[in-house]
């Protein structure tokens, strides 16, 4: 209850529609109550024989009990319209709320989560809340007004009866309270299913290319299959509980009935019951009884409203382990400068990724990262970035200390580039532009030129508008990392990174790639990370990374003069092109 009350709170900017719809439920009730007496009534005058005058009375009866049945259209309509009106609002806010909370988590968080199943979250889970303010909330209302209403006519017309019906009603009261804490756990672990399912569907739709490739068709399909019969079969598992407790509920209603009939027919044999008050109190019983059967489903939806509830809770719950922190300053624009002392990181506790990294460069210098894989290159630049927290250490820009920074103006003079350069589905003028939106078409075509690949983009049937397709599958690997480029460019940071920019192309690509990082030289700070050296030969400072450590810098000539590692990684790069 803790956590949808928390959620409901962000149900308040729509109180005014839920004001209405509840008002229109309240008048729904009272229309609801007031047809059985209008119908008794009517008995009680063709029971006590027909005259010209009950005749009239008749006829005005069921004049009202035509307005009463046109009033509950109305009402209906106005109920149900506005509560999912207000509940698809709610819902929308609260996607909106968790997609905007997962882009302020680091990337650890995501590290062993997986994307099908955090939309899944987003998606389906979110989706829940609509059973609970469009159905649970104005159906509850009803019931209890229903129930309160009709058991106070009931008192009125034969008190001792109407204790009678009320004897199955804490049978069924216990009997939800069992089956809310058995289903409950039943419907969390479907969910949980959903989101297993939308995670492999999300990863092999990904994929595709992978799995056609190797003819693993068959094996994903058993595999999706799978996934896809455990969370049928956790569905089915809460569902049986319901189909146990809905019958359950639906028979002590029964023998609810079967007690009026059986007293009320000893009470009318007795002369204290009248047929008008039979009539009526047979027409009560099935509104007497139908908020109490109706418990079912409104637990049923309540159980899956409370599973989708905690695992949207968890994300939002989720404190971000990089926020700005009390004070932080806007950096403005900076210079470029960028020092590292002393940093020591680690992804996990005791496995060190970074000991004791220290290195400074000035504005418009470029410092090259090499190494073999895993030594921790492109940790650096998550650091520099702010994605992750050394865990001691101070990294500067311009002389201030990042964590005094806020994060926004941080990331704002860094334009990184990376090795699997992601293109969003959309043009190339768009994914160029993607780091000035207010951009020009004039800037983004220099931009560009400047990374070299606007030759080719004219020679493409659409030129700017061509469509990159998902991820920017339609442009070759060179293609895809010259437009990176570009948009780093366009976004005129200080500073640049470049993670394995000439990585997996061909020599010529690999030379136009050259010649746009070299117009950038000395415009620009650049960290840049290689195993292709030739890209890195002109940096002012080289930094050769080992088990975490830096065990050599200096520039090309010079590290190549010590013949250690970087004059091996350099041989080894010149055997590799052979």
């Amino acid at each position: 209850m803790k956590t949808l009350w928390k959620l409901t709170k962000e149900a308040g900017r729509y109180k005014g529609l839920y004001l209405v719809a509840i008002l229109s439920t309240f008048l729904l009730t009272a229309v609801n109550l007031a047809a059985p007496k209008v119908l008794s009534s009517m008995t009680g005058l063709v029971e006590a024989g027909m005259t010209e005058a009950s005749l009239s009375a008749v006829l005005r009866l069921a004049g009202v009990l035509l307005a009463l049945y046109l009033a509950r259209v109305l009402f209906r309509f106005l109920s149900n319209y506005l509560a999912h009106k207000a509940a698809w609002y709610l819902v929308g806010d609260l996607r909106a709320r968790l997609y905007a909370k997962l882009q302020t988590l680091d990337l650890n968080f995501f590290h062993n989560k997986q994307t099908g199943d955090l939309m899944s979250r987003v998606v389906n889970d979110t989706r829940d809340f609509e059973l609970l303010y469009a159905h649970m909330i104005p159906e509850m209302i009803t019931n209890l007004v229903t129930f309160a209403g009709v058991l106070g006519i009931l008192l009125t017309i034969n008190w001792r009866l109407a204790l009678i019906t009320c004897c199955p009603i804490p049978l069924i009261l216990a009997s939800g309270i069992l089956f809310a804490k058995k289903v409950r756990p039943y419907f969390r672990a479907s969910q949980k299913k959903m989101g297993e399912l939308n995670a492999k569907l999300q990863d092999n739709l990904s994929g595709l290319h992978e799995i056609q490739s190797f003819c693993q068709e068959e094996g994903e399909n058993a595999r999706v299959q799978e996934k896809n019969l455990a969370q049928v079969r956790a569905m089915l598992r809460a569902l049986r509980a319901s189909a146990v407790f809905h019958p359950s509920v639906e028979f002590l209603s029964s023998a609810g009935t079967v007690l009026v009939v059986f007293f009320g027919g000893l009470f009318a044999y007795g002369g204290q019951l009248s047929v008008e008050d039979i009539v009526a109190f047979v027409l009560y019983l099935s509104l007497f009884y139908a908020p109490v059967s109706g418990l079912a489903q409104l637990l049923e939806n309540f159980q899956q409203s409370l599973a989708g509830a905690e695992r949207v809770s968890l994300i939002l719950d989720t404190p971000p382990a990089i926020r700005d922190l009390p004070g932080a300053q806007d950096l403005g624009q900076a210079q470029g400068a960028v020092s590292f002392e002393d940093v020591c990181f680690s992804y996990e506790s005791g496995v060190p990724v970074l000991k004791h990294i220290s290195f400074s460069c000035r504005p418009g210098e470029m410092v090259a990262l090499v190494g073999q894989t895993g030594v921790g290159k492109t940790t650096v630049t998550q650091l520099l970035s702010r994605f992750y927290e050394p865990q001691s250490g101070c990294i500067r820009v311009d002389g201030r200390d990042i964590r005094s920074l806020t994060l926004e103006s941080l990331r704002r003079n860094i334009s990184p580039v990376l090795q699997d350069t992601f293109l969003f589905n959309g043009t190339i003028a768009e994914n160029i532009g993607y780091a000035r939106p207010d951009a020009s078409q004039e800037e983004i075509e220099e931009a560009a030129r400047a990374a070299g690949i606007h030759e080719d983009i004219l020679a493409m049937p659409d030129r700017y508008q061509t469509q990159v397709g998902e991820r920017g599958l339609r442009l070759s690997g060179g293609q895809k990392q010259r437009v990176a480029i570009a948009r780093a460019i366009l976004r005129r940071s200080p500073i640049i990174i470049l993670d394995e920019a000439t990585a997996s192309v061909d020599v010529e690509t690999e030379r136009q790639i050259q010649q746009a990082i070299h117009r950038l030289t000395g415009t620009r700070t650049i960290l840049a990370i290689a195993h292709r050296l030739s890209t890195i030969r002109g940096a002012d400072l080289i930094l050769v990374l080992k088990d975490g450590q830096i065990v050599e810098r200096g520039a090309h000539q010079e590290l190549m003069d010590l013949h250690g590692e970087y004059y091996a990684l350099h041989r080894a790069d010149e055997a590799s092109r052979l």
